[in-house]
């Protein structure tokens, strides 16, 4: 499948460009609660719509973490931006992994926020009923949410996360990327890396924990770093909007370049 231009919005017009790839469960508006105090001055963000989500919900694809990274490096040309940053969010971290993989010289700086491993996620049995069957039942897209952070956040909340999965996502794209980033596994592809890269963490978090980055991310990225987020689950843009921008920029920032 050839790639497509990403349905994408620009924040900022500053020098360091920064490409934020959303997870499994929206489109770009998952990192709406982080957009308006963002340093626009010093970087400019191009928040995407994989396939199968937001603006792109009616694109066919093969919907793996593969043509995910093609697609953001077809952008980052049309863009014109031969050097830029990423943040990934979940399977977002993924896709994003798989950019450095395959074009390491083109990213400055690699974000994580609970980032899957470029190992892929295995998932007990009971688990994978409930995950491989989330994209026909809202409810198992609410246990999902609520066991991810937790079991701590409010009904409507999670109710109003839930509405928004299923409004963002196509049902079959949904489906289809799960086999992907929870199977993809392509760390060799990483093994010794120098690209800067953080991964972001909520103590509240029973799966993509700083106990798996550790024993993941920390191997494979020489220049690995990790912060663990307090009172904060999966969705640190959400939970803890404003301590995840203070550490994701902070990190960002460290590049002079």
């Amino acid at each position: 499948m050839a790639s497509f231009l990403l349905p994408h919005e620009l924040h900022g017009d500053g020098p360091h460009k920064v490409i934020a790839v959303h997870g499994w469960f929206a489109d770009r508006s998952a990192f709406a609660p982080v957009v308006p105090d963002l340093d626009r001055d010093s970087f400019q963000y191009a928040l995407v719509d994989l396939r199968g989500y937001g603006e792109a919900r009616d694109q066919p694809g093969a919907y793996t973490t593969a043509e995910g990274a093609a697609d953001v490096l077809a952008l980052a040309d049309r863009l014109g931006w031969e050097r830029f940053s990423l943040i990934g969010h979940s399977m977002g971290g993924s896709v994003a992994q798989r950019v450095v993989a395959s074009a390491r010289q083109r990213v400055r700086r690699l974000a994580g926020v609970s980032p899957v491993p470029a190992s892929g996620l295995a998932l007990p049995p009971q688990q994978w009923e409930l995950f491989s069957t989330a994209d026909m039942e809202p409810a198992h897209r609410r246990a999902i949410l609520d066991v991810t952070t937790g079991g701590v956040r409010p009904a409507a909340w999670l109710d109003r996360m839930v509405a928004r999965s299923l409004e963002r996502s196509d049902v079959k794209a949904f489906r289809a990327w799960l086999d992907s980033w929870t199977g993809d596994d392509f760390h060799r592809d990483l093994d010794g890396c120098t690209t800067p890269a953080l991964a972001v963490t909520g103590q509240l978090d029973p799966a993509l924990s700083a106990s798996l980055m550790r024993e993941t991310w920390l191997h494979w990225f020489a220049r690995g770093e990790l912060v663990d987020l307090p009172v904060c689950g999966h969705y640190a843009m959400d939970e803890a909007p404003l301590a995840l921008i203070r550490v994701v920029e902070d990190f960002l920032r460290a590049d002079g370049a």
